[in-house]
C-alpha cells in the first residue's frame, strides 16, 4: 500500500501520509511522494484546494529516526536529508492553491513544521503540536523558527520551542493557530466544509494572496537556510548522539554542550 495517498473530494485534493503504524513519521521515500503529490496538485486546474493529513489518528510524528538511522551513510548525508525535508516545506508554501492541514493527534517535530507551513489548519480535540527537537539536542528545521514567531509572537514561540511544550488543540485555537477545533469523528467533514468555501473562489487571487502575505513576512527560504546551517552543526555534535541514545533507551539525556 502506498505510504502517501491522494484522493479527490469535489475540487479538493486530499494528500494523506499513510504510515499509521509509525504515526506517519517521515522517510526519504515519503518525502519524495509528498513532493510529487503537491507538484501534481499545483498544476491540476481541477484541484482548487489541497488538504494535507495523516492516517490512523495522527498528523505526523516528524522524522522516522529509527528508519532513517538504518542508512549506514546517514551522518555523511545529513545535508542531503535536510534538503529532502526542506523540499516538502517549499512544495507546501509554493503551491498556488490554499493548503489546509487536517490535524488529528500528533504534529511533532518536522510534522509540526509541516502543519505550520500550511495556509490554514483545522484540528480535532485530540490534536497537538510539539516542537520537540530540543529534547534530543536539535532545533526546528522545517521553518519552525520562522512560522511560530509570526503566528504566536516571539515570547510564546520561544517558550514552546525551548521547553518543547505540548500545545493542545484548545490552546492552538486560543492563539489563532487553527481555525476551529472539532471532535475527531467530525474532522474530515469539517475540513471538507472549509475547503468547499474555498473551491469556488478565484484561483489567481488565491495564488497572489499567498505570494504577497508570505513575502510580507520576509524570506522563509532564508530562514530554512539558517536552520539548515545550524542544524547540520548540531547533527554532528556529541549532544545529539546522547539525545538520540537517551530517546532509544527511554531515559533523560545528559547534555554536555559538546
Amino acid at each position: 500500500m502506498s505510504e502517501v495517498t491522494t484522493e479527490n473530494a469535489g475540487r479538493t485534493r486530499l494528500i494523506t501520509i499513510n504510515r499509521p503504524e509509525a504515526r506517519n513519521s517521515l522517510t526519504l521515500t515519503v518525502l519524495a511522494s509528498l513532493r510529487e503529490a503537491f507538484a501534481a496538485a499545483s498544476v491540476d486546474p481541477e484541484a482548487r484546494v489541497v488538504v494535507l493529513s495523516g492516517a490512523g489518528g495522527h498528523f505526523c510524528a516528524g522524522a522516522d529516526l529509527r528508519k532513517n538511522m538504518e542508512d549506514p551513510r546517514l551522518m555523511e548525508r545529513t545535508d542531503d536529508y535536510m534538503d529532502e525535508f526542506h523540499s516538502v516545506i517549499k512544495a507546501i508554501v509554493e503551491c498556488p492553491k490554499p493548503v489546509i492541514a487536517m490535524m488529528d493527534g500528533a504534529a511533532v517535530g518536522f510534522g509540526a513544521d509541516m502543519a505550520l507551513a500550511c495556509d490554514l489548519r483545522i484540528a480535532s480535540t485530540s490534536a497537538y503540536v510539539q516542537e520537540k527537537f530540543v529534547s534530543i539536542g536539535l532545533m526546528p528545521d522545517g521553518g519552525g523558527s520562522f512560522w511560530l514567531p509570526r503566528l504566536v509572537g516571539t515570547a510564546r514561540a520561544m517558550q514552546w520551542i525551548l521547553l518543547a511544550e505540548k500545545i493542545d488543540a484548545q490552546a492552538l485555537a486560543a492563539h489563532g493557530v487553527v481555525t476551529s477545533v472539532v471532535a475527531p469523528e467530525s474532522l474530515r467533514d469539517a475540513t471538507l466544509a472549509l475547503a468547499k468555501r474555498l473551491e469556488s473562489g478565484p484561483p489567481m487571487a488565491y495564488a497572489a494572496i499567498k505570494r504577497s502575505v508570505y513575502a510580507s513576512w520576509g524570506s522563509y527560504v532564508d530562514a530554512l537556510a539558517r536552520e539548515r546551517a545550524e542544524q547540520l552543526k548540531l547533527l554532528h555534535s556529541q549532544d545529539v548522539m546522547e539525545g538520540v541514545l537517551a530517546w532509544m533507551q527511554k531515559r533523560e539525556p545528559n547534555f554536555t554542550g559538546k
